[in-house]
C-alpha cells in the first residue's frame, strides 16, 4: 500500500528516544521529511543521525523543545517555517507524568502534569492548524496511554490528563473535519520502552521482587504473550497520519496485544 507520505512534512514531538524515535524512523522510511523535537539537544541530534544512517537519503531536521514551555513551542514552529514552510503531520507525544496515587501527588505535580500532558498538546495543535487549514489537509495523531480506556492503579495523573486529552482531540476532530484534517489518538499498552522499564522497576520495589519477575508476569497477562515493540506501535501511527487514512478521525485506539478487557 502506498501511504502517500513521500515529501510530506511530519513533526514528531518527544522523538529523541522510545516511541517518538520509532515513529520518526517509520516516517523516514516512507519518504517523509521529518522534524524531530525533544528537550535533550544531544540525544535529539544523535537520534536524527541514527535515522539518516538507517534510511538512505532521509531528510531529517531537529530542534530542541520543552513541550511544557509555550515559548519553546513558538520557537519550534518558527524553525519549521524556516526549514520547510509547511506541516502536513503532527505527532503529539510526551513522557508520562509522575507516578503515584492520590495521596502521593501534590498541587505542583497536578500543574506539571497538566502542562506536560494536556496543555502542550493544545498548544502544538493551535500552532499547526493554520498550516493545515491553508493546505486543506492535515493529520494530527496524539500519543496517549492505555489508561484512556482502563485506568492504571498508581498513575492518577496519567489517568486524569490523558483522558482529558482524548476529550480535547475528539472535539477538535469534529471541528476541523471540514478542512480534511484528521485527528486521532493512539495509546500504547505494554510496549518495550524506557517508561515501561521504569514502571516495572517501581512495581518490583513495591512487591519486593525482581524486575525480571514483574516483566514475566506482566507479559503473561497479554493474550499475544509478549510486550510490543516500538516499531509495531509506530506503524499504526504512520498509517493514521497518511493519506491512506481518508475517513478515520476522532478515534482513540489502544495498541496493546489484546491486554485490555474494556470494550
Amino acid at each position: 500500500m502506498d501511504l502517500g507520505l513521500k515529501g510530506k512534512v511530519a513533526v514528531v514531538m518527544a522523538s529523541s528516544r522510545g516511541l517518538g524515535k520509532a515513529i520518526a524512523l517509520e516516517f523516514a522510511k516512507e519518504g517523509a521529511i521529518v522534524v524531530l523535537a525533544s528537550r535533550r539537544k544531544q540525544a535529539l541530534e544523535e537520534a536524527a543521525e541514527e535515522i539518516r544512517n538507517a534510511v538512505d537519503g532521509a531528510e531529517v531536521h531537529c530542534q530542541s523543545c520543552d513541550m511544557s514551555k509555550e515559548e519553546d513551542i513558538a520557537s519550534l514552529f518558527e524553525f519549521i517555517e524556516d526549514k520547510t514552510g509547511r506541516v502536513d503531520i503532527l505527532v503529539n507525544n510526551t513522557g508520562g507524568p509522575k507516578s503515584g496515587g492520590f495521596t502521593e501527588v501534590e498541587d505542583a505535580d497536578w500543574y506539571g502534569a497538566f502542562e506536560q500532558n494536556l496543555l502542550s498538546y493544545i498548544r502544538t495543535s493551535r500552532a499547526v492548524l493554520p498550516y493545515m487549514k491553508k493546505q486543506q489537509s492535515g493529520r494530527i495523531v496524539n500519543v496517549s496511554s492505555s489508561s484512556t480506556k482502563e485506568v492504571i492503579d498508581g498513575l492518577i495523573l496519567s489517568n486524569t490528563f490523558r483522558a482529558g486529552m482524548v476529550g480535547f482531540a475528539k472535539t477538535l476532530a469534529r471541528e476541523v473535519a471540514k478542512d480534511n484534517i484528521m485527528v486521532n489518538t493512539v495509546g500504547p499498552g505494554r510496549i518495550m520502552t524506557d517508561r515501561i522499564i521504569e514502571l516495572n522497576e517501581i512495581a518490583a520495589e513495591r512487591q519486593h521482587t525482581t524486575v525480571e519477575e514483574v516483566a514475566e508476569k506482566s507479559a503473561a497477562q497479554i493474550p499475544i504473550g509478549r510486550y510490543g515493540e516500538p516499531e509495531e506501535f509506530a506503524k499504526t501511527v504512520v498509517f493514521l497520519a497518511s493519506s491512506a487514512n481518508s475517513y478515520l478521525t476522532g478515534q482513540s485506539l489502544v495498541i496493546d496485544g489484546g491486554l485490555l478487557k474494556a470494550l
